[in-house]
């Protein structure tokens, strides 16, 4: 007890500091250093966690006590003990009272030896991390000295040095980088392979010396949120300098392109971020487990009702007696007990005797095979991604067997269903769209390998071709070797790093994040390139009276092409050395046009801006239309320079270098070109993005000639397509966030001196942003008006192809409104409290009144066998929702590739956000679907045979119906209580899409699913935004994607690929669920089989408590004699094969509906086992009637009988025989008999006065005894042969079928199963085209507006209302199978091409009047059915209700 009472007061004390620190808000940090002598217990610092880590839960002492308690934690464990230790009371103990301890001490003892060994490898790994070495500076040394990481203490100035791993959490310091910037890998940490900027605090981008460190630190306490950190520096006088997350480095990242860096250390040990974020597997309760749990307690009840009837029974057998039997002695003092005490006592007895109905090794072996499905999982090879080298991770090792049951899948979309890899397809500029063909069918044929050779397409760029322009190539960036994607180190799951990092530029293994060949290869399009050329060329013949259309489309085209250069956060590295940032232009051979050249077509191009007389003056014009020339027949002198640096314009510098070094040269711009081309030193460069959106934009400005060349924390260089290197002075960069939804980056133009805002984000936000011009009719205004609705056709138009879309914009401040947003911005950052509220007020109020400069749309390319495995998915009952926030029309297009919606279904569209709208909108579709759909029934089973049933059904949705519905909507749903009719209506659905959706809406909706339906639940996804979906499902999936690996951290198991879901349910979860079910049941039939011997025997010992078998036997039975049977066949059966399973997913549907353990499966069993006692009791007590055989010679064969029975019973249920099977089940035979014959043959007096010496041997030796073994397991287990025979002849269920097809020959099966699906497919479509009769009025019902009201144009049968009418009272139409043809070669021939929406010929729709009720909606729905019938599209119907 006493190891006990110090464990519980340690843990008290340890509670205490955490409640201590807890009421803290804030922590104080200051420099070790002047406390290193005697004086640590004065250091305020000595109160932080040091950085020793320890992730053991037990010490030498503490484990025995702690172990225990843990495993009390467990009823059954607690319910044996107390059946041991009630043995302990003489009054009614069943056996000797140690002996009883027994069973219960070997499972204790075997899960903690489990526990130990886990615990030991723990230590192990603690013991690696915490000894490995970095650097402190010491003062008595006065130099920076190697030590441990455990004794890093906060406070404490660590220095990093290139490639080397953060031992804690450190605000930074001091950077050898000249601009105060530490780049960092946080691979270890999240998985993200591109690098991240840190910058030191400001103040301190001098020398740093730690002796000089006076300041106090004040941050925030410790926290697991990666991306929020804040705090302030208090100098000695008293100022305050903040800091964010900017300026801390994470425990477990890698530095990069870092020479050397200090920092004072933060958070150690368990308080850094890393560590609180890493929770390690967490435990679920499966729902085997929850059923289990429920039927042990029905055991209880059972076992109760034996005991009662045993207390009955002595009292009344008792009872019968007119005097005291010599068998029932007195006390001492010569007192009886009376009849109702010793019934009590028997009561107790009975408890102990029959204790063995509640399966004590059930657990243990549940555990055991568990961890054996997990072995098999992990080693499957076809779950392994040789690209990635990443195989399945289970995180989770106890639901294995609920992959089988699975209801309802959660899936994103974005790098879940896709593959993450952006592809830039078209873009719109200035209202004009281009629509790359060219790079399109490049891709259609694409074959994204990674190539070994080195036969790269040596071009990094475009070289401006001639007027007359052909096809172009494919461009492809040049590099020494592609960087291939499958040589990226492997994360650390745990959050830390391990060991020290050789790092990536020293390894061969070079990576670099979103740099497949397909995402930076583009193919120009030869108009924009055109017009890319003619705005080059434009610069020479600019004068003050250009037109204005040209000039306003020239400015556009560039600033769309910088913007897209200059808006982002991408690094710049070289392709030979990806992890060493290029921070200065790369060296040319004169391009031939001189600085002072350059400066007077600017001049001239700001004179034509001024004489323009834009109304709407720099706010809303094209203003830095940067690289306008004069006309090539011009050619002015230009001085004799080779370099020149502009440092009278705002600091910004224009680098232009001429032919020769010596001399004056006149040119033009073609020739100019020319020498580019031929004398040009191209840079091998290589983008590290820190998203593959990015990416794909500034490879795709790179197409077109406007080359990102460096980037450093304070200029921007791009290379523009003349050659000439333009550095923009970056004044600040306001970087994208899931509130604003976009990025801003502000720069000075290095020749118009001009302060530019490049925006670019989400189109629902930044067409808001917009400038709207002033209502004067001016041709301006009329020409914007008419861009910003092009744009948004083309928005749509993007979206319904199913591509990302994005805009770009930008803004020209003046000097005086730049200073008066700085100052906020400055107020801002230095801001203790509100810091956060005060950026973004700080960002919105900068991003306004912007001016549209174009949009783009990236492809988001399907994964590898997606739409195979969501219908295989589907057509195995589960119910497929997708979460995205992408938009609507995005989602909806992906859904139909995939294969989420078929070209027939009914798609209900809703999109509302007013509550009584929405719900009278769900009740509208709820009574429609029920009227086409009807009620479906469903059918029950008892013993494998259908059973009818009146209740609804519940093996599946209806699948004609779809749902799609947005985030807004969503709110309405869960604010207004309509969560009920929501979930009614996508019972009938098979796939549901939530657009626009945020991660809290994710889980709300997964959570919601959950806990109302009560169904099974798997949600998967590969980014952060998808943690909180994954977290509350019953099994949460991450991918190991492009968005790091926050998702796989929090996940159950990890994937690499949505395919692989396929066999990881199909297959791995159907035997797995199989599995264990069948070994569940099996455990309590032979529990209940074998205690009902001991029940029986009760009515013949006058329910005294005694028993016929000896007790060493009984204990035996179930630790040895039949329990590795159950856990082979838990580990290895397989009723069906994988190929099987794969080719008829249906067979999925028996574990999703929980058909094998449920609660009329286990009722049969319980019968079955009661019967089975019965002919294994009975058969040989009238065997031996009226012979003189004792106790023991009568329980043998009863016994042995009984251990036949039990494994004959198993063996009915195995399907699939292996040597180990085999193996086990003569071996538990071999077991028993030479157990049984040694232990009679020594046994002498071991259990007085009946003692069971030579029974065994006496039995060998007697022929009634094999013949008794021989006909009572067949009487036994004959009525479960014959009902399995009848079923697999009259009533066989398909996995009966697939079982059948499986013992075929190959080719023979192959063809059984052909005509399976054939059969079924077409008796389906016999249903579906007599549902479709009934629903073809209302196929693909949109109960909102479909498409954007600007996407489609108004035909003369084609009606639309308002979108600004929101009477309750609406207008509904039906555009009956609409079809939407956007006339692309159109797109190519004009100038100003327009997508046209035009309606099919068969069109048509009803208008009801505003009046109308839903009755007559609905009628009006299904009227004309026949006529749409015969008018069927061959395409997917777009036709919407709109309201």
């Amino acid at each position: 007890m006493l190891p006990l009472c110090v464990v519980l007061l340690l843990i008290a004390i340890k509670d205490e500091r955490k409640r201590n620190k807890k009421n803290k808000t804030m922590r104080m940090i200051v420099s070790n250093l002047p406390f290193e002598s005697n004086m640590w217990k004065e250091n305020p610092n000595r109160y932080y966690d040091s950085n020793k880590i320890k992730t053991t839960k037990y010490t030498i002492l503490s484990f025995i006590p702690k172990n225990i308690v843990e495993q009390f934690h467990r009823f059954a464990n607690i319910y044996f003990v107390a059946i041991a230790s009630l043995n302990f009371v003489p009054v009614v103990n069943a056996f000797q009272p140690a002996v009883s301890l027994i069973p219960i001490c070997i499972i204790m003892a075997i899960t903690a030896v489990k526990d130990a060994w886990e615990d030991f490898r723990r230590y192990k790994s603690d013991k690696e991390i915490n000894s490995m070495g970095c650097l402190i500076f010491r003062k008595k040394e006065q130099a920076y000295v190697e030590k441990c990481w455990k004794d890093v203490q906060v406070g404490d100035f660590v220095q990093l040095h290139c490639n080397e791993t953060i031992p804690a959490d450190i605000l930074l310091l001091y950077s050898s980088d000249q601009n105060g910037t530490c780049h960092l890998e946080t691979s270890n940490l999240d998985g993200e392979t591109n690098l991240k900027q840190r910058q030191v605090v400001t103040g301190f981008f001098h020398q740093f010396h730690p002796e000089f460190f006076q300041n106090t630190i004040v941050c925030e306490m410790p926290n697991n949120d990666l991306n929020k950190f804040k705090g302030f520096v208090e100098q000695p006088d008293g100022k305050k300098v903040g800091f964010s997350s900017e300026n801390l480095l994470l425990r477990g990242c890698t530095i990069r392109n870092t020479e050397v860096a200090i920092g004072i250390v933060i958070y150690a040990g368990h308080e850094t971020k890393a560590m609180l974020n890493n929770s390690g597997p967490r435990y679920k309760r499966s729902k085997i487990e929850r059923r289990m749990n429920m039927d042990i307690f029905f055991c209880v009840g059972l076992l109760f009702i034996m005991c009662l009837i045993g207390a009955l029974g002595h009292g009344i057998w008792n009872g019968t007696f007119s005097e005291h039997p010599p068998f029932n002695v007195p006390d001492v003092n010569g007192y009886y007990l009376s009849l109702a005490l010793a019934g009590f006592y028997m009561f107790l007895t009975m408890i102990i005797l029959l204790q063995v109905l509640i399966p004590i090794s059930l657990y243990v072996s549940i555990e055991l095979v568990k961890l054996g499905q997990v072995f098999l999982i992990h080693n499957d090879i076809d779950l392994y991604d040789g690209e990635r080298d990443f195989p399945i991770q289970c995180r989770a090792l106890n639901i294995t067997e609920d992959l089988g049951q699975i209801q309802h899948i959660f899936s994103d979309k974005t790098g879940t269903l896709t593959e993450n890899k952006m592809v830039f397809r078209r873009c719109t500029i200035n209202g004009n769209e281009f629509s790359h063909q060219e790079n399109a069918k490049r891709l259609e044929t694409h074959k994204d390998m990674d190539l070994e050779d080195t036969d790269w397409t040596k071009c990094q760029q475009v070289v401006l071709p001639a007027i007359e322009i052909e096809k172009p190539a494919t461009l492809k960036q040049k590099s020494a070797k592609p960087l291939r994607r499958c040589q990226s180190a492997r994360a650390h799951v745990p959050g830390h790093a391990r060991k020290r990092s050789l790092g990536r530029c020293d390894s061969s293994q070079s990576q670099v994040a979103f740099s497949s060949t397909i995402e930076k290869d583009v193919t120009p399009d030869s108009r924009l390139l055109r017009k890319v050329r003619d705005a080059a060329l434009q610069m020479e013949s600019l004068s003050p009276f250009t037109s204005k259309a040209t000039f306003s489309s020239t400015t556009a085209t560039t600033d769309f092409f910088l913007a897209l250069a200059i808006c982002n956060t991408v690094v710049v590295s070289t392709a030979t050395q990806p992890r060493q940032r290029v921070t200065a232009p790369p060296l040319m051979k004169p391009s031939g046009i001189s600085l002072e050249r350059i400066l007077q077509l600017f001049q001239r191009l700001k004179l034509a801006n001024l004489s323009q007389s834009f109304s709407l003056s720099q706010s809303r014009s094209d203003l830095g239309a940067s690289f306008e020339a004069e006309d090539n027949k011009e050619n002015p002198a230009a001085p004799d320079s080779c370099d020149k640096d502009d440092d009278s314009n705002g600091g910004g510098r224009i680098v232009v270098r001429r032919k020769n070094s010596t001399g004056t040269h006149n040119t033009s711009l073609d020739e100019a070109f020319e020498s580019v081309t031929q004398g040009s030193l191209q840079a091998e460069l290589c983008y590290e993005a820190e998203s593959p959106d990015e990416a794909a934009l500034v490879h795709a400005a790179r197409a077109y000639s406007f080359t990102l060349v460096s980037r450093t924390p304070e200029q921007v260089t791009v290379r523009l397509p003349q050659g000439t290197l333009l550095t923009f002075d970056i004044l600040y960069t306001l970087g994208f966030d899931s509130v604003r939804k976009r990025m801003s980056v502000v720069v000075r133009h290095p020749v118009t001196d001009e302060i530019i805002v490049y925006t670019k984000g989400a189109d629902s936000v930044i067409m808001d942003l917009l400038e709207d011009p002033a209502r004067d009719g001016t041709d301006v205004e009329k020409k914007l008006r008419r861009i910003h609705a092009k744009t948004q056709k083309h928005l749509d138009h993007y979206a319904r192809d199913g591509l990302r879309t994005l805009c770009i914009a930008k803004k020209v401040l003046s000097e005086e409104d730049f200073e008066k947003w700085a100052n906020f911005r400055r107020e801002a950052e230095a801001a203790i409290d509100n810091r956060d509220e005060l950026l973004m007020e700080t960002a919105q109020h900068l991003e306004t009144k912007l001016t549209l400069l174009g949009a783009t749309g990236i492809e988001d390319r399907l994964q590898d066998g997606v739409p195979d495995t969501i219908a295989a998915l589907q057509e195995a009952g589960i119910q497929i929702w997708v979460l995205t926030g992408d938009k609507q029309e995005t989602a909806v297009n992906i859904a139909y590739s995939c294969k989420l919606l078929d070209q027939r279904d009914t798609v209900f569209t809703i999109n509302t956000e007013n509550k009584d709208t929405c719900e009278s909108l769900l009740d509208l579709t709820l009574e429609e679907v029920r009227k086409n759909c009807g009620v479906k029934k469903s059918k029950g089973t008892f013993f494998g045979i259908g059973l009818p049933s009146s209740l609804p059904a519940s093996t599946g949705p209806v699948p004609e119906f779809g749902l799609v519905i947005n985030g807004k909507t969503l709110n309405i749903v869960f604010q207004g209580e309509l969560e009920r009719k929501f979930l009614e209506l996508t019972k009938y659905c098979r796939s549901v899409l939530c657009c626009r959706a945020t991660p809290l809406q994710k889980s709300k909706v997964v959570k919601l699913v959950r806990r109302q339906l009560n169904v099974t639940t798997l949600s998967i996804g590969d980014g952060a935004n998808d943690v909180s979906m994954i977290q509350v499902a019953d099994i949460g999936i991450g991918i190991s994607g492009q968005e790091g690996m926050q998702a796989v951290m929090a996940s159950d198991f990890a994937i690499s690929r949505f395919k692989h879901l396929k066999k990881l349910l199909l297959v791995h979860g159907h035997w797995c669920y199989s599995r264990l079910a069948k070994m569940v049941i099996y455990y309590f039939y032979k529990n209940v089989n074998y205690v009902n011997l001991l029940f029986w025997y009760q009515f013949f010992c006058g329910f005294s408590g005694a028993t016929m078998i000896d007790y060493w036997q009984m204990i035996f039975f179930n630790l040895f004699f039949t329990s590795l049977p159950p856990i082979i066949f838990g580990v290895l059966d397989r009723d069906v094969s994988a190929e099987t399973l794969l080719s008829l997913p249906e067979l999925y549907k028996k574990g999703r509906n929980s058909e094998i353990y449920n609660l009329s499966t286990f009722i049969i069993a319980m019968l079955d086992a009661f019967y089975q006692s019965l002919v294994c009791f009975f058969v040989p007590y009238f065997t031996y009637e009226g012979s003189d055989i004792d106790v023991f010679t009568f329980g043998t064969p009863i016994n042995t009988i009984s251990l036949l029975t039990i494994l004959l019973h198993q063996a009915l249920e195995i399907k699939t025989w292996t040597l180990f099977h085999w193996i086990t089940m003569i071996g538990s035979v071999v077991l028993y008999l030479f157990i049984s014959t040694v232990y009679n043959a020594v046994c002498v007096v071991c259990n007085p006065p009946t003692n069971p010496y030579w029974i065994m041997e006496n039995q060998l030796s007697d022929p009634r005894f094999y013949l008794l073994c021989f006909i009572t397991p067949v009487l036994a287990l004959l009525p479960r042969y014959c009902v399995l025979a009848l079923q697999g002849t009259f009533i066989a269920c398909p996995i009966l079928k697939a079982q059948q097809v499986d013992k075929l020959p190959k080719e023979q099966r192959d063809l059984e199963i052909h005509l399976w699906r054939t059969k079924k497919q077409a008796t389906l479509g016999t249903s579906s085209v007599c549902v479709d009769e009934v629903n073809l009025s209302t196929s693909n019902v949109c109960l909102s507006p479909f498409l954007h009201p600007t996407a489609s144009a108004i035909s003369h049968d084609n009606l639309r209302l308002s979108p600004q009418d929101t009477n309750p009272r609406r207008e509904w139409i039906l555009n009956r199978e609409s079809k939407y043809s956007i006339r692309r070669q159109a797109e190519e021939e004009t100038t100003a091409a327009s997508s046209s929406v035009t309606a099919s010929p068969w069109q048509y729709q009803f208008l009801t009047d505003r009046n109308a009720s839903a009755g007559q909606f609905i009628g009006q729905l299904t009227d004309g059915c026949d006529e749409g019938r015969n008018r069927r599209s061959h395409r997917r119907s777009v036709s919407a209700v709109t309201l």
